[in-house]
């Protein structure tokens, strides 16, 4: 940050108040001082510029307080001599004070203006399209030397070859103003029709989007409608006749069939099969014993008596 174009800038704020002293100081040569510290101060600001291109030790900072310090010092500067010229009119020619006090008000007010335009200019990352030119540069130079001989003010000559070189300064003001304004707006138009565009396509884009969205509302609707609602399959109960065999046959499937009647009913359906062929055994066994000799059953009769 401190490099020599930053202590140079720097140099251009601490002369300030220098200059302010200088030129009320109650002395005959102490205006000429002044005028001289201000040259000094208009010429740190064309050699921190210049010396920080040639180095290449520009800095944020620098970027900042190089125009700061500027606007501070012809401000302070136009200040001071529309104040004295005003005071002082009966010792020069009648109005004197208004063809000092209009230039400094168009210059000051034009500071503000450009400074303003540069700002939003470069929130829009438009910087350089208001970047100094070469009226502003012609303008800057003729308005630092009117000031300079406006302090110093040695004879009538000088004052009124500055009060020429200020006139010519104020038009170049209003010019350079025109010419920045002038690209400031066209960029603030574009931004307007731009977003006329934005809303415009909106509004064209919405009934589209609407017709799109219920055609697909009505297509899922229609699909939903179409598609049957599939239920889950009820496994059929297992009969109580299968149960009551299966109980009498005192089999292994018995208790497989117990198991099977607490579990789920896919499980239950699963079991069927087998209690049917338990089913089927028994009733085999039944017309075997049916079909025994009539000696076997005698005999068992007789036993029994």
């Amino acid at each position: 940050m401190y490099n020599l174009p930053n202590i140079l800038t720097l140099l251009r704020v601490i002369l300030i108040p220098v200059f302010v002293g200088l030129f009320y100081y109650p002395s005959s040569s102490s205006n000429m001082f002044a005028a001289i510290v201000f040259v000094v101060a208009a010429l740190t600001d064309l050699l921190d510029g210049y010396l920080a291109r040639r180095l290449k030790q520009t800095t944020k900072f620098g970027a900042f307080l190089d125009p700061v310090a500027d606007k501070i010092m012809v401000c302070t500067a136009l200040v001071l001599i529309v104040e004295y010229y005003s005071v002082h009119v009966g010792e020069f020619f009648p109005h004197i004070n208004l063809l000092v006090t209009i230039p400094a008000m168009v210059i000051i007010a034009r500071e503000i203006v450009v400074s303003a335009l540069r700002e939003w200019m470069a929130e829009i990352g438009q910087r350089a399209q208001v970047a100094v030119n070469w009226v502003g540069k012609w303008k800057t130079t003729i308005q630092m030397t009117a000031i300079a001989l406006l302090v110093w003010r040695y004879n009538e000559v000088m004052i009124y070859a500055s009060l020429g070189l200020l006139a010519v300064a104020t038009i170049l003001t209003i010019w350079s103003m025109v010419m920045y304004l002038r690209i400031g707006l066209s960029h603030m138009t574009e931004e307007e029709i731009t977003a006329v565009d934005k809303r415009t396509a909106v509004q064209a884009i919405a009934p589209v989007a609407a017709t799109t969205t219920a055609a697909a509302n009505t297509e899922n609707s229609a699909e939903a409608t179409a598609t049957p609602t599939e239920t889950p399959a009820t496994p059929a109960p297992v009969p109580e006749s299968t149960v009551a065999a299966a109980a009498t046959s005192g089999s292994v499937e018995t208790s497989a069939l117990a198991e099977s009647s607490e579990n789920t009913p896919a499980e239950s359906a699963a079991a069927a099969p087998t209690t049917a062929v338990a089913e089927g055994e028994s009733e085999a066994a039944s017309s075997t014993a049916a079909s025994a000799s009539p000696e076997t059953a005698a005999e068992a009769e007789a036993t029994n008596k």
